[in-house]
């Protein structure tokens, strides 16, 4: 088996789960049609009279106008409860001391000193909590769908009928400031802009600043119809510090001091609306649905009176979406096409109770006008997608109906109008009402058909990795025609696809394309397996995943269909972690081996016979196992809590040390993040002076003693940079500034540096010639002149290493009359352990910098585990043999555990809110302009940096026992007699362990191993995303579908293919090691024959 073909076969199996995964995420996360239709004074929204007040007046577009005028501030991540003042919940009880308690005492000034002028809503969002979407709401008066909240990152322009559009259709002079996500989402719509870059959340106070240097100028000018300023630093500081923190008390009462200024420059023809475009979580982040990411504060002021009543005791809860058919009628302008708010009522009251009758008139005209717009959307959008509930939307149409009739009445015979104005209003508000939830339910709609086929693929890639990893290591299987054929068939099933598609006029959809052209590479796979296997012969010995990993894997299995375990799952992780090193430590201590035979339907690694005695003790073991358990515990002191368990409390260890406020513990921090970051570098530089490649010449190994060096320099200098930058004084923020750019991208450029070097010469060995030295060995060649074929060089090679060993194991013993050693390598049996751990620990740093500074404790926590966990797969393993190698399922397990469990320990959750922003800027404090791609590469590093180490790592599991050879019992023996009688018995000595050069006794079995093992590691890792994929569709219509199933299957998809990519890329380093190792051979062997 080539090389190539093990590259090439890994490969398609990963394009089938690809497949699969978008298939199915095409039925499950579907966005709903947006209809291009908009609204127009010169059509009604429905048949029927003008609504009452509109009849006689000039220029009425469906209401007369309230204002002239409106100033929109917009503050983001306004949650409700900052916009409330400090109180106690008990009667004479001291107040909590909050820092964002009491902070807009504006606004509860005017609610006591006005009431008929302001009031303060809880505005109740819908999710995602996001500021693209909550933008498109607020304009729009819909709802976005789930997968929505992926185009937060790059925003594109409205194609929806909007509050803005309508604007400009009616000549009304626009005036923006703030965030520039607005330039995206309405191009060219605003008279004069003023926009600041959105993405920088570390940046408290530029575009805050920005607005304030415009706002009273332009305010006071006059030339503007409608003023919108939408500030940030509420929201940044909520994701670097969160709302607990002194800089956010300054953050609300900097927009308490902007709010009083506009009260006092308002007009009577103005209305002032300040509202938050969602809340944010006890850790400041936002993008869910829990409670207090969907309440926000919505406050709304006119220097005239304009409610009827005193404001209530608890503010009224209203949707978001409400503002927008409220904001167009009280300007004169069309609701919005799409709409589905319901207006808020009271503001249409004319601003006394001295006229009851006239006030609710008003009201319930407001309310008709609203369910006629809604009325038309709902039968414009039925028609063109078929979509919304037959029945339920035909009880709506009935009840409008009903409605309508109720209000021609009242118009012709206004003498009923106080016994039936309530029952009206109610109608209507029950119409709007359901109207809102039958649009929420149909918008979560699901293709069935793309969900089961979907799930049907990814079922069928698991058990095509468990056939296959079985068949790897049997002798003479026919690997090429098997991947040939399948490959053949679907190309052709792709191209016929395409054809029929294009012949039909409809356009290739991609998404089907690769499904079809997986399925029909696939099915012929498995029965050309099934053909060859043979119909009769069972296939038990082809699933050989023993008891108790089996047990293991379907308890991880079922866990994704509760959401319970779904969001405890950072607690269920190390458990299952925990007991399987216990079970492996137990059985180890018991049979002296990693499993006893009886469990076992393969061999062990190297051999199926019972091997010797164990090369360790008992207590080695448990001595492995203790330190794993207490790693494993430790780095649990590192986690974030979900937002579903609110009595736990996450770990402030994870925060930047920017966030602390004292001084002498963020001193003693940094002190303990660069303590782990030298321990970390001296731990690898010590690992490869053990095993004697620190003395190689080769560029690799002079970048690891040096580079690593420089790296861990520049690390720890931007740490300081990073944490004490608010407090460099104000001539050095220049300089700060600018270090705080040159440091990350100098670090990640060594990095990229290093693992060139190590990809052009990644044998780092020390090599040293004598000069006329006599052999004692002759390397016996069946050919004659250099190496012509791969069977050549493998038959020399096993023959070079040993004569090696034998020159250099003997160089101290010879006389100088026999002449010196000619050829010495040092620790060449460890050459690609060498490789992959040197690639893993320049990775690790530019992945280190981007997580907060004492994250650097997880990833030393991090590397020990896996050294400790290597170890322990190791100690029982016996590599006596040539081949076939075979690498655990336990042990495959276990590194894929480990991986999940540092993702919760780096402070991860598979949820929106959870995703560390701040990756985005690191290396770049002013943000990325126009690009998207960069930061989101930045941030999905972060948020996968697990996944990528331990996928890139994976091939440990098969090179450490053979690296762990050199830990036996290989003393020589100490014989008796003279030197010259130990000649005589060479066979009384024990052979110098061979190490990673077995593999390369056999190469057949080190392809087929690594090929085994990718095979392995995706099948664990594909029972996770196939159960995800099922528990979604299964669970579809649960309650927490959107919170936890929803999040949870696109973190699980998105990490199986990082992952699926890191191992790839692991194990093609491997193989270019292997290459070189077969050019160094070579010119050995030309040595040799000269």
């Amino acid at each position: 088996m080539q090389k190539v073909s093990v590259l090439l076969f890994l490969g398609w199996v990963c394009f089938l789960f690809y497949a699969g995964i978008a298939l199915f995420t095409s039925g499950f996360l579907l966005t709903r049609l947006e209809l291009t239709n908009q609204s127009s004074c010169q059509e009604p929204p429905g048949p029927g009279s003008l609504p009452w007040g509109s009849q006689g007046k000039s220029g009425a577009c469906w209401m007369p106008s309230r204002f002239s005028r409106v100033v929109l501030v917009l503050i983001d991540a306004l949650r409700f409860d900052f916009a409330q003042p400090q109180r106690s919940h008990v009667p004479g009880e001291r107040p909590v001391s909050v820092p964002f308690l009491g902070k807009l005492g504006s606004l509860q000034r005017i609610l006591e000193n006005k009431p008929h002028h302001a009031r303060l809503y809880r505005s109740q969002v819908d999710p995602p909590t996001t500021t693209m979407q909550r933008l498109k709401a607020l304009t729009t008066g819909s709802l976005p769908t789930f997968i929505d909240a992926g185009s937060n990152f790059a925003s594109h322009a409205i194609v929806e009928d909007n509050l803005i559009k309508q604007l400009n259709s009616a000549g009304r002079r626009i005036v923006f400031m703030g965030d520039d996500t607005w330039k995206d989402l309405f191009p060219g719509a605003f008279s004069q802009a003023f926009f600041f870059s959105s993405f920088n959340v570390r940046d408290l106070h530029t575009v805050d600043n920005g607005i304030l240097e415009h706002l009273y100028p332009t305010m006071d000018s006059r030339a503007w119809d409608v003023l919108i300023a939408h500030f940030l630093g509420v929201d940044h500081c909520g994701h670097k510090h969160g709302p607990h923190h002194p800089e956010m008390a300054k953050k609300l009462s900097q927009m308490d001091q902007v709010i009083q200024e506009l009260l006092e420059r308002l007009e009577n023809d103005t209305l002032l609306v300040v509202a938050g475009d969602h809340g944010m979580t006890m850790n400041g982040d936002h993008g869910g649905d829990s409670e207090l990411e969907v309440s926000a504060a919505l406050f709304l002021y006119s220097p005239t009176p304009l409610f009827p009543t005193v404001p209530p005791e608890e503010p009224e809860v209203i949707p978001q979406v409400s503002l927008v058919p409220t904001l167009a009628l009280l300007l004169g302008l069309p609701i919005p096409f799409g709409n589905i708010g319901e207006v808020i009522t009271e503001l249409f009251s004319g601003g006394n109770d001295s006229h009851p009758q006239a006030s609710a008139l008003a009201q319930v005209s407001a309310l008709y006008i609203n369910a006629q717009q809604v009325s038309r959307f709902l039968h414009t959008y039925a028609a063109a997608t078929q979509d919304l509930q037959v029945k339920e939307l035909h009880q709506l149409q009935q009840l409008f109906s009903k409605a309508s009739a109720s209000y021609e009445q009242l118009l012709q015979d206004s003498q009923e109008a106080e016994t039936s104005l309530k029952t009206l209003t109610a109608e209507l508000q029950r119409f709007l009402r359901g109207a809102r939830a039958i649009c929420i339910e149909s918008w979560a709609r699901f293709s069935l058909v793309r969900m089961a086929g979907g799930a049907a693929l990814l079922a069928a890639a698991c058990f095509l990795c468990l056939l296959a990893s079985q068949l790897a290591v049997s002798p003479g299987f026919p690997f090429r025609p098997l991947l040939l054929v399948p490959v053949a068939w679907g190309l052709t099933w792709a191209v016929l696809y395409a054809g029929l598609a294009v012949t039909a006029g409809s356009k290739v959809d991609t998404v089907v394309l690769g499904a079809v052209a997986a399925a029909g590479s696939i099915l012929p796979f498995l029965w050309k397996v099934w053909v060859s296997w043979g119909s009769n012969r069972p296939l038990v010995p082809l699933l050989p995943v023993p008891g108790p990993v089996l047990l293991l894997l379907l308890i991880r299995w079922a866990t994704f269909f509760s959401d319970s375990f779904v969001v405890a799952e950072a607690r269920a992780t190390p458990f299952l972690l925990g007991s399987l090193i216990l079970f492996l430590v137990a059985h180890l201590h018991w049979e002296g081996q990693l499993l006893p035979p009886k469990l076992l339907t393969v061999s062990r690694l190297g051999s199926s016979a019972p091997t010797g005695p164990p090369r360790h003790s008992g207590t080695y073991a448990l001595r492995l196992g203790i330190g794993l358990l207490l790693c494993t515990r430790l780095a649990g002191l590192f986690h974030r809590c979900p937002e579903e368990t609110p009595a736990c409390h996450s770990s402030p260890w994870l925060s930047p040390l920017a966030s602390m406020v004292g001084g002498r513990a963020k001193n003693l921090w940094y002190g303990a993040c660069v303590g782990a970051l030298v321990t970390l570098l001296v731990v690898v530089r010590l690992w490869l002076r053990r095993y004697g490649n620190l003395k190689s010449p080769e560029p690799p190994v002079l970048f690891v003693r040096w580079g690593l060096p420089l790296m861990a320099l520049g690390t720890a200098a931007y740490w300081a940079l990073a944490s004490g930058a608010d407090e460099a004084p104000p001539r050095l923020r220049a300089l700060v500034s600018g270090a705080s750019v040159v440091l990350p991208r100098a670090v990640v450029g060594l990095a990229a540096s290093g693992l060139v070097l190590l990809l052009w010469r990644p044998v780092t060995v020390l090599v040293k010639v004598g000069a006329g030295a006599s052999r004692t060995r002759t390397i016996l060649t069946p050919f004659s002149g250099p190496p012509t074929s791969q069977a050549d060089l493998d038959y020399v090679v096993p023959q070079i290493y040993r004569h090696m060993q034998e020159e250099f194991q003997g160089r101290l013993e010879r006389t100088k009359s026999q002449g010196p050693v000619t050829v010495a390598a040092y620790q060449l049996g460890s050459v690609y352990s060498t490789a992959m751990v040197t690639a893993l620990i320049l990775l690790a740093f530019p992945l280190l910098l981007l997580h907060a500074e004492r994250v650097s404790l997880v990833f030393l926590l991090l590397f020990l585990q896996s050294f400790l966990l290597l170890h322990l797969l190791a100690a029982g393993t016996s590599v006596t043999t040539t081949g076939p190698f075979i690498v655990l399922w336990q042990a495959v397990s276990a590194w894929a555990l480990l991986a999940t469990q540092t993702f919760y320990s780096t402070g991860h959750q598979p949820v929106f809110s959870a995703i560390h922003w701040h990756a985005a800027f690191v290396g770049f404090p002013e943000g990325h302009g126009s690009s998207t791609w960069l930061p989101a590469l930045l941030v999905g590093a972060n948020t996968f940096a697990s996944h990528i180490l331990f996928a890139v790592g994976c091939p440990l599991l098969l090179l450490w026992p053979f690296l762990c050879e050199s830990q036996g019992p290989r003393k020589r023996q100490q014989l008796s007699g003279s030197e010259a009688e130990a000649r005589v018995r060479p066979e009384e000595e024990e052979e110098e362990p061979l190490m990673e050069m077995r593999l390369r006794d056999a190469p057949h079995h080190f392809n087929a191993a690594l090929m085994q093992l990718g095979l392995k590691y995706l099948f664990v890792l594909g029972v996770q995303i196939l159960a995800c994929a099922l528990a979604a569709s299964i669970l579809r219509r649960h309650l927490m579908v959107w919170k936890v199933f929803a999040p949870k299957f696109i973190f699980e998809a998105t990490g199986f293919i990082v992952s699926s990519v890191g191992l790839l890329l692991g194990i093609a380093l491997v193989m270019r090691v292997d290459g070189a190792m077969s050019s160094w051979f070579r010119r050995l062997v030309l040595a040799q024959q000269r």
